[in-house]
């Protein structure tokens, strides 16, 4: 697996990994306002976030250059000092073949070694505990806050913990 910049290209692959909205909400939260979304959506966002804040999409791909993954990483503090990692997500017919983990491990060496940052956090829905275990599975803990993000969904509430890690 090799981390490559996104391109507006691959936004089409990257939501066709969608599988129905709950998963779409775990992977998004409430960053779009509906479901489904088009590429132009996604690469609408982007372009917005790319105005807004200092911002890194990337896309994951296999040995033949196929998109396997995707996620972004930007910065939450003036220093430059703490990244966050979000919109993770994995082709969904080659889950359970480790690529999350392989790619969250290659987002931590970037967030660690290219930009310097000191600590990565991320947020993981409670009721996402598969991606919470690949989380974990590389590092990542989870970090008292004295606010949870709370999301509506479907009528229900949605918390989100909030992980991290350190340079270690």
């Amino acid at each position: 697996m090799v981390l490559r910049p996104y391109g507006e290209g691959d936004a089409a692959t990257i939501i066709s990994w969608i599988e129905n909205e709950f998963s779409f909400r775990q992977w998004c939260a409430d960053r779009y306002g509906g479901y489904p979304i088009t590429p132009a959506d996604m690469n609408a966002l982007y372009d917005k976030m790319r105005k807004t804040v200092k911002f890194y999409p990337f896309t994951a791909v296999d040995e033949n250059e196929k998109p396997v993954g995707h996620f972004i990483i930007r910065y939450t503090d003036e220093e430059r000092k703490i990244v966050r990692i979000g919109f993770v997500i994995v082709d969904n017919a080659r889950r359970g073949a480790g690529l999350g983990k392989e790619m969250m491990k290659k987002a931590l060496e970037y967030a660690f070694g290219v930009l310097g940052a000191k600590k990565v956090t991320l947020g993981v829905f409670e009721n996402n505990a598969r991606a919470e275990k690949c989380y974990r599975s590389v590092g990542f803990e989870e970090i008292a806050s004295e606010v949870t993000e709370r999301y509506e969904v479907f009528g229900e509430e949605w918390k989100m913990k909030l992980l991290g890690t350190d340079r270690k």
